[in-house]
């Protein structure tokens, strides 16, 4: 279930990163992309492991 959530956290994550950085460039975008990915990964596996 972790992974999953995970996986899921850091699909929101990277979108949200991406939708928000490609309003300045696509470099910006990438690399927020990138930041919200590993956020999005992190704040899904906490909750996870709080859920269990």
């Amino acid at each position: 279930m972790r992974k999953l959530l995970a996986f899921i956290g850091a699909t929101i994550g990277g979108y949200a990163g991406w939708y928000l950085g490609a309003l300045v460039g696509f470099m910006t975008g990438f690399v927020l992309s990138m930041v919200g990915s590993g956020v999005g990964m992190y704040v899904a596996y906490r909750v996870a492991q709080n859920y269990e």
